[in-house]
């Protein structure tokens, strides 16, 4: 390793850190890379990457570190490095070229880029050596440069071309005739049941990702049109996901993604995104079903984010790597030998015959050149145990987790997002609502007054994007705004406390002035502020997160009924008839919008309780309100800035009272926490 720091030694991502020490020189995306590039007229080698990023890790070793690459790159290039989680806006733009460029992306993304941001040529993951057909990095350096040298002027118009093109790539500022009808949301139904794995549940093949947008759209399309298949197809697919290796079987949570179509052997990274979504996901199975498995499988996840994700002070971290000591899986998988030296001859039977632990194990590391061997990924391979063998196994799964506790622990990405922090805000809320348990409510007030202290100036309404090591970032970005929101408008509805309701009005507000397109519609991943983007991008892809314009129009579309605010409405239909081409189209991409689609055309159920908060009953009513799956409702108060009507309505008899109306039509009052379960029930 290099002993000397380069710049990004100054820096506050874990990922920038990680490359303090390469020969290369690198810079941070900004004005001084920026100035530099124009002074020297050299291209800029652009590399965006994130700090859990296995081939990122790769490419490291093999180029970055690498004293003859890095010279060549240091005399003929001004070299940028940029955290993905930071910048998301900067990774769209030049993903979208490389996609556009190559048909593919991923990360490392490695663009070439002229001195005024525009983007020339670029991909992914380059060795060191040509083989598997590609150019090894040093050759396409020497190409590049070459080019740069004896074809400048060419590259340059073709860079404006190519941003033209990507202007027009990310473009949506007309809005189609077309009129959005609940014939869209069956049509859309019937699109993502397609490709579906009956045996191990999930969509199309490996690598097989969770997606859980979409999945959460099958569940309300499939209760709204009483599909009960589609609604199946959910609960399988989450009883698979929750007995594969893809779910951490000993501490709880979930990984990134499987390598294989059984959900058998993961990428292990753990992504706060996916942990957030998946716990909502599995919280509406249970409300859904009943069946209890489920909802062990959500407190399991709040398990392993309350103890190893989780800021003393409240806020969430980001993501833990898959690899240790070099090794991906390393922390994760046991060999047989292992633990039959651990356990009793006992539990050893049992652990083994439960997650089917064989002397070859089931997963060998192809990537690296000296694999680890005889590992085994643990998942659920027989689960029918006697009661005496539960026993046995509750003492092996103790004994191994405290064993691996003990292990080199994977690198923790401890930055803290406003965006992904919105995400898992909302689904402990939630888990609160559904499971009654107030720890977890408190670890929500407390994840809120966090990002409160850390990320939102309260005076300029302003919420920034990244907390770190005591510092906040500049950054402003839609899907901070939208996922905080979304997260603040669950907590209030589990609450109904006037300051929950507050907080997110201002979040609205805020979210609208700076990032709406009150022309067309829609809303910008950018402030306009933002000077270091050649394009603002309206982000509509609902994969492993969704995007930011799914959740900002879901939410406001709850806000303006929660507050009678038209304003709120409106910008959230307009946006959707934006995007209304895309719902039709190509309704994979948009499962998430398409769950606010879904809340737009039906008037949803007004859940008004009214009376004392602090009254026992009143909790127990809004306990019931959050105890069945009905993802047309809101539930509000009749105290601060709610609409009207719900302010008119007292509590009876000096107790806790329920309305539940439907646009101006309620049904009689009462006080009866079966009764609303079953009216909010009745379809």
């Amino acid at each position: 390793m290099h002993t000397s720091t380069n710049r990004l030694a100054a820096e506050k991502s874990p990922y920038l850190l990680q490359h303090q020490h390469n020969p290369v020189d690198w810079y941070a995306w900004g004005d001084d890379a920026f100035k530099k590039a124009r002074a020297a007229n050299k291209p800029i080698f652009l590399s965006i990457g994130y700090s859990t990023c296995h081939w990122c890790h790769v490419m490291e070793r093999e180029s970055f570190e690498n004293e003859e690459t890095a010279k060549f790159l240091n005399e003929n290039f001004v070299s940028i490095k940029v955290d993905r989680e930071e910048r998301p806006d900067v990774d769209k733009i030049y993903m979208t070229f490389v996609q556009a460029m190559t048909g593919q992306g991923g990360w490392p993304l490695n663009v070439f880029i002229t001195p005024d941001l525009k983007p020339f040529y670029g991909g992914t993951y380059w060795p060191p050596e040509n083989k598997f057909g590609r150019p090894s990095f040093l050759q396409v350096l020497q190409q590049v440069h070459k080019a740069w040298r004896d074809r400048r002027d060419q590259i340059a118009s073709s860079a404006t071309e190519t941003h033209r093109k990507l202007s027009e790539l990310t473009e949506r500022d007309t809005q189609s005739n077309l009129v959005l009808t609940t014939s869209v949301l069956r049509q859309a139904g019937a699109k993502l049941k397609e490709n579906y794995d009956p045996k191990h549940g999930g969509w199309a093949t490996a690598p097989k990702f969770p997606s859980p947008s979409h999945p959460s759209f099958l569940l309300v399309y499939g209760t709204k049109f009483k599909d009960q298949e589609a609604v199946d197809m959910v609960l399988h697919t989450c009883e698979r996901m929750a007995s594969g290796g893809i779910y951490d079987q000993l501490g709880g949570g979930f990984h990134r993604y499987s390598v294989d179509e059984k959900w058998l052997v993961p990428h292990f990274e753990k992504m706060l995104y996916d942990n957030a979504q998946l716990l909502g996901l599995y919280l509406d199975c249970y409300l859904i079903s009943g069946e209890q498995g489920y909802a062990e499988v959500a407190k399991d996840i709040l398990r392993y984010v309350l103890r190893d994700m989780t800021h003393a002070d409240g806020g969430f971290y980001s993501a833990e790597d898959a690899d240790s000591e070099g090794k991906e899986g390393k922390f994760y998988c046991w060999t047989r030998e292992e633990v039959s030296k651990l356990l009793t001859p006992d539990e050893s039977k049992v652990a083994e015959r439960f997650y089917g632990l064989t002397e070859g194990g089931n997963f060998l590391d192809h990537s690296d050149p000296d694999p680890l061997p005889h590992q085994n990924v643990l998942s659920v391979v027989h689960a029918d145990l006697s009661a005496t063998d539960e026993a046995l196994l509750k003492s092996a799964k103790e004994k191994m987790f405290a064993v691996r506790a003990k292990r080199v622990r994977p690198h923790l990405d401890d930055k803290v997002l406003a965006s992904w922090n919105g995400l898992m805000l909302g689904s402990i809320v939630r888990a609160y609502a559904v499971l009654g348990e107030q720890k977890y409510l408190d670890v929500a007030r407390k994840n809120l007054a966090f990002l409160q202290a850390k990320l939102w100036d309260a005076q300029s309404k302003t919420l920034y994007h990244r907390w770190r090591d005591g510092q906040r970032d500049s950054v402003q970005l839609l899907e901070g705004y939208a996922f905080l929101l979304s997260g603040v408008l669950e907590l209030y509805q589990a609450t109904v406390e006037p300051h929950e309701l507050e907080f997110a009005i201002a979040l609205a507000e805020s979210m609208i002035e700076k990032f709406f397109d009150k022309e067309n519609g829609g809303f910008w991943q950018s402030a306009a502020s933002a000077s270091d983007l050649i394009l603002r991008v309206k982000e509509d892809y609902d994969g492993a997160e969704p995007s930011g314009n799914s959740v900002a129009i879901l939410a406001l579309l709850k806000l303006g009924k929660i507050t009678e605010r038209k304003d709120f409405t409106e910008a959230a239909e307009k946006s959707l008839r934006l995007f209304s081409d895309r719902l039709q189209q190509l309704p994979q991409a948009v499962p998430y919008m398409l769950q606010a689609l879904s809340f737009s055309l039906e008037e949803p159920k007004r859940v008004v309780i009214s009376g004392e908060t602090k009254d026992a009953d009143f909790s127990k009513l809004l306990r019931a309100a959050h105890s069945v799956y009905q993802p047309n409702k809101v539930v509000l108060g009749t105290a601060g800035p709610v609409e009207s009507f719900a302010k008119t309505l007292p509590s009876k008899d000096n107790k806790p009272t329920i309305y539940l109306c439907t646009g101006a039509a309620c049904l009689p009052p009462h006080h009866e926490p079966q009764k609303l379960r079953e009216q909010l029930a009745a379809k």
